[in-house]
């Protein structure tokens, strides 16, 4: 399967939980490959803490394959190359969690027919060997995702079921840009019905993910009171907006390491530093359950 991650906005945090679905998903015992397609910013290398590709790689990376100056794009088994100790000791069961950088140094390109085959060439390579394939995009209406829409709509490559989440902030203009993304003239539904997708299945493949949503009901809050009614209003207001605008409701909620550190979240951080959410960690894995096992959303 194949799990293409984009969003509106930037700072939306599709990379980090793009990241720890795939965790989550390897943690399952499904062999999960991580392609960073965020060619001007290649943050999965720090996401993933593998310090030897943070901010790109320079042996060739997903850039680099996609132009044809290298014959196979340069891959990081994460289990082995991670800086951090916990991700250093591989659970029993689990499956692979394989990195494809991006490039150090990469930037936007012009794709091409030629391009697009090559997305669909490699998309196809790595289906073979892994169960799961997450694909960091780069925000907004980018040339990464139109490559993306015009790979999987060849017929080789339609035979592998596809998700595309589509990420934003709990905000009026991160839900206004994803909706945007998604429902515009230019956007995914109908960039993907140009392209040849079945238009009703790619909607029914489509999923918002709202993130680092801070719970007003919740028990225990230090705002004051006049702060939690306010905060209780603007969560009505955008509840009603999101509803408007067809969004979803899968939620991450905000979580102290995921805005310190923008890391994977082990369970030695859940469970003996307790400095992670398990709220956060539940809404990993329900939104794993959403897109592999094809639950709907509660």
């Amino acid at each position: 399967m194949f799990i293409f991650a984009t969003s509106g906005k930037g700072g939306a945090g599709r990379s980090v939980v793009g990241a720890n679905v795939a965790y989550r998903s390897a943690l399952t015992g499904r062999d999960t490959c991580y392609l960073d397609f965020s060619f001007a910013s290649p943050t999965a290398g720090t996401v993933f803490a593998v310090s030897a590709v943070a901010g790109g790689t320079s042996r060739g990376g997903t850039q680099s394959y996609l132009l044809a100056e290298t014959s196979a794009p340069h891959r990081v088994d994460v289990w082995a190359g991670s800086d951090h100790p916990a991700l250093r000791r591989r659970p029993p069961g689990a499956g692979q969690l394989v990195l494809f950088p991006g490039d150090r140094n990469g930037s936007e390109f012009v794709t091409t027919p030629t391009i697009d085959e090559r997305c669909a060439k490699l998309l196809l390579y790595l289906a073979e060997e892994f169960q799961v394939v997450i694909v960091d995009l780069s925000a907004g209406r980018s040339f990464a995702v139109d490559m993306a829409l015009a790979a999987t709509a060849m017929p080789v490559v339609r035979k592998v079921p596809s998700r595309w989440l589509v990420f934003h902030k709990w905000t009026r203009d991160h839900v206004t840009a994803a909706t945007g993304l998604v429902h515009d003239d230019h956007g995914l539904l109908k960039v993907a019905r140009r392209r040849g997708h079945d238009a009703e299945a790619f909607e029914e493949g489509l999923h918002f993910v709202r993130t680092a949503v801070i719970d007003p009901y919740a028990e225990g809050a230090t705002l004051g009171q006049v702060q939690t009614e306010f905060l209780r209003a603007c969560d009505r207001d955008l509840t009603r907006l999101a509803d408007g605008m067809g969004a979803d409701r899968t939620t991450v909620p905000f979580d102290a390491l995921l805005h310190g550190r923008e890391q994977l979240i082990c369970d030695d951080d859940l469970h003996e530093r307790k400095i992670a959410g398990a709220g956060t960690v539940a809404s990993f894995v329900r939104l794993l359950t959403i897109v592999v096992e094809g639950e709907e959303a509660g």
